[in-house]
């Protein structure tokens, strides 16, 4: 029986909640981390490269976890791929707050294990089950992701001044908490694993497309950029006067921002014939953000909101990539696990790139230059990727 292909036993609403819990733990548990950095830092002595690989962690996750998310949905179904994929990030967050610094450092990067799965596998759950409302559901689940990130970010220095921030992040858990609650009902329908073919594999046939890699590009250098702000936003912002309370909420701002978009977003591009405008325009946007923070930092609370409408545009746009240049689920699910293996591995080396050279020159000018130039190239892979047209069978 085709995994990606059986219809769903369950009702489509209980799987639309299904998705948006998803969505709400694919960011929060990693940047609710930045705001409460500080206090980590002094507790455990780390350096701003030591702390930056707290960031890179779940990063390298996701690169070395994504291309085994279509194996698992053939394998387990789809349904008990993503309740595995929540079980994991409860157990990390977990792990992440027991106590000693080696269980800081793993419980980070089984979270990521867990994020991988989710990541990779939801678009394909949408692209099979949605395949009609590709666009609008990616805004929906990108505008719960954004959410729920930044009510994480803005809780995370006040919870953290009530019970430390072991206990900040350990709250946390309550999103795949809730999310289980729903999934555990969805196995019960899971979809049979594929019996072994030597057919050749969707996989293999993405990975030698050129358009593939325009969309695993954009995808990636989006991730890249968001993540060093992500990772670096209030260390900057502290190091620009702030306080740490202020600079949490800037953070929270920009989560926020990434949220906009997913309103509009979605709609507007399922009447569009093709996307290459859009694509362009929100990484330029990005890029004019990055720049307005290297020379106005005063403003920062201006450019929180424009990045995070660019990135969030961008994520919105990478994901509906996978679904619009694919022909079915098993496609989308290559696509889905290409896309962020290789662009999570670019995203990795953001966050510990850009501490390490602020430590080296002792400021965010030259890292926050070389962000924007990255944005301008993502600018031209979305343009690229943007065409009306699909990958080869």
């Amino acid at each position: 029986m085709n995994t990606l292909a059986t219809p769903r036993a369950a009702s489509r609403m209980a799987l639309l909640v299904g998705i948006l819990l998803i969505a709400a733990n694919l960011r929060a548990p990693i940047t609710a981390l930045a705001p409460v950095l500080d206090p980590i830092r002094a507790d455990f002595g780390l350096s701003t490269t030591a702390a930056g690989a707290l960031t890179t962690l779940p990063l390298l996750a996701f690169a070395l976890v994504s291309p085994f998310g279509a194996l698992f949905a053939r394998r387990y179904g789809l349904e008990k791929s993503l309740l595995g994929a929540l079980a994991a990030i409860v157990l990390g967050i977990g792990l992440r707050s027991a106590g000693p610094e080696w269980s800081l450092y793993a419980g980070t990067a089984l979270i990521g294990v867990g994020i991988a799965v989710g990541n990779v596998l939801l678009p394909s759950l949408v692209k099979r089950d949605f395949p009609g409302h590709v666009t609008s559901l990616t805004g929906s689940y990108a505008l719960a992701m954004g959410v729920a990130a930044a009510l994480a970010s803005t809780a995370a220095v006040p919870l953290a001044q009530a019970g430390g921030w072991r206990f900040a992040l350990l709250a946390l858990g309550l999103l795949p908490l809730a999310a289980l609650a729903v999934w555990v009902a969805q196995s019960g329908a899971s979809t049979r694993p594929v019996a072994p073919t030597t057919a050749p594999t969707p996989a293999a046939k993405v990975w030698n497309s050129a358009l593939a890699w325009q969309v695993t590009l954009f995808l990636g250098l989006n991730s890249t950029i968001y993540y060093v702000a992500i990772g670096w936003l209030p260390t900057m912002l502290i190091d620009a006067g702030l306080s740490p309370a202020q600079a949490g909420s800037q953070h929270g701002v920009l989560q926020l921002a990434t949220a906009v978009p997913g309103l509009v977003l979605g709609p507007l591009l399922s009447r569009m014939r093709d996307q290459r405008l859009p694509a362009a325009a929100v990484a330029f946007l990005s890029a004019v953000a990055l720049l307005g923070l290297m020379v106005m930092p005063e403003l920062a609370w201006v450019w929180s909101i424009l990045f995070g409408m660019g990135t969030g545009a961008g994520i919105i746009l990478g994901l509906a990539f996978i679904g619009l240049r694919t022909h079915n689920a098993h496609q989308a699910a290559a696509l889905s696990g290409m896309s962020q293996s290789v662009g999570y591995l670019l995203a990795a080396a953001g966050p510990m790139a850009m501490g390490a050279l602020h430590d080296a020159l002792g400021s965010w000018q030259a890292p926050l230059g070389i962000c924007a130039a990255l944005a301008l190239v993502a600018a031209v892979m979305g343009f690229l990727a943007g065409r009306e047209q699909p990958l080869s069978r």
